[in-house]
């Protein structure tokens, strides 16, 4: 049965009265959010950052949300699905796809590995891990990923590997056994990528064209606890950072230092000691490193952070270490005005983000709390986008502080931001 309603004159007038009072509101939720630009993408806009949320909270899902980098406002789309528990990204050279890893330990965790479209901003692809990751890094030429997966079991071997994975087909390629494979380097040409293991003082050097065909892996010793290298111009030569005693080093690995690897003979070089080193960046021959060391405030035995320059080119250490927050120390990035942004994870005292002044030495540690899992400076802009605790702070580097305008329509737990369009 259809119930008809006809309006007359009067019940139109209420009608018109109604909508036009309810116009304002609508524009005001259409403000919240960047309206399609018409760039040919979903969201229609120039200027994307994606940020990964790994739970559905109250009306957000878990996906890869889409922000208005230029400005600052959540695109007027749904997230991009992948998987269940999305986190890390990585963005290709040539910033077509979008690489995302949905695993973080909880029996939500699907483990999957997606290729983002970033013109259509979907899913292109996906390969299901044998295991967790926290490190893949991506060809130069955009072609080929490839996955350290430390858990992954191997047939009458030592559980780890990495595993190459074509980012046209979406498909496994070929995999080698490199046993608790943990963090992963590769070099300007994509010829030699550097695998560090956990508990390990030796690096595995990986011929990728030898992938599946037999004799790809050497192992390099003697380091102190690796966990990352940079590579000079011509690639024949990896500084390797050695994270020491904070990575469980004992004995002769037990300091943090940079080690230089000769890639045309495989052989480790002589290292320079630094303070301590989980993370570092590389500024043309300058190197930054961060990490964690034990000492003593007011007569009580606590973890101070330590934040060291270091010249690659003379090998040696700039100034003196400069105190930073404490806590593993796993992301870092330079933003506009020379300011060096530092996360760390289960620091001590919740205050996990530093802001370091490269120009006059100055330290800056907001008062925002909570482990660090995403930083990315906007590219054109003077803004470092932060995740911190779940949540998305926009930092002014001009005055290191969170600015005025923050966006307050994302909805979910986030941990991971990257920028796909500078």
């Amino acid at each position: 049965m259809i119930i008809r309603h006809e309006v007359g004159v009067p019940g139109l007038k209420k009608v018109l009265i109604l909508l036009f009072s309810l116009l304002p509101a609508s524009l005001i939720l259409l403000s919240c959010s960047s309206s399609p630009s018409g760039s040919g993408t979903g969201s229609g806009l120039k200027t994307r950052a994606f940020l990964t949320s790994d739970v559905s909270a109250g009306t957000g899902l878990a996906g890869i949300y889409i922000v208005d980098a230029a400005k600052d406002l959540r695109a007027a789309t749904s997230p991009i699905s992948a998987g269940n528990t999305p986190g890390m990204m990585v963005v290709t050279p040539n910033r077509t796809q979008t690489l995302a890893f949905s695993g973080n330990g909880t029996p939500f965790s699907d483990n999957q590995f997606t290729i983002i479209n970033n013109a259509t901003e979907t899913a292109a692809g996906h390969v299901t891990l044998p295991g967790l990751t926290e490190s893949f890094v991506v060809s130069p030429d955009s072609s080929a990923s490839y996955v350290a997966i430390p858990t992954a079991p191997v047939i009458g071997q030592s559980p780890g590997i990495v595993e190459a994975i074509s980012l046209g087909s979406g498909t496994v390629t070929g995999q080698v056994n490199v046993p608790s494979a943990h963090f992963l380097s590769i070099d300007n040409s994509g010829n030699r990528i550097l695998a560090f293991s956990d508990n390990s003082d030796s690096v595995a050097v990986i011929t990728p064209s030898n992938i599946g065909i037999g004799n790809a892996v050497t192992s390099v010793c003697c380091f102190a606890r690796p966990v990352a290298a940079f590579f000079s111009s011509d690639d024949t030569t990896a500084y390797v950072v050695n994270c020491g005693a904070e990575c469980g080093g004992t004995q002769a690995s037990a300091q943090a230092s940079i080690q230089t690897l000769d890639l045309t003979t495989n052989t480790a070089g002589p290292a320079s000691n630094v303070q301590a080193a989980t993370v570092a960046l590389v500024s043309n021959s300058t190197m930054y490193l961060a990490g964690t060391v034990p000492c003593t405030i007011q007569n009580v035995q606590t973890t101070c952070g330590e934040l060291t320059t270091f010249d690659l080119a003379s090998m040696q250490v700039i100034g003196s270490p400069v105190s930073i927050a404490d806590g593993y120390h796993n992301r870092i990035a330079l933003g506009a005005n020379g300011q060096l942004f530092i996360g760390s994870k289960t620091c001590s005292q919740a205050l996990c983000l530093s802001i370091y002044n490269t120009q006059t030495g100055a330290v800056v540690i907001p008062p925002a709390t909570g482990d660090v899992t995403g930083i990315q400076p906007i590219a054109t802009r003077t803004v470092v986008y932060v995740i911190q605790d779940g949540s998305l702070g926009i930092y002014d580097t001009a005055t290191d502080k969170l600015q005025s305008l923050q966006i307050t329509n994302l909805i979910g737990h986030f941990i991971d931001v990257k920028t796909i369009d500078f």
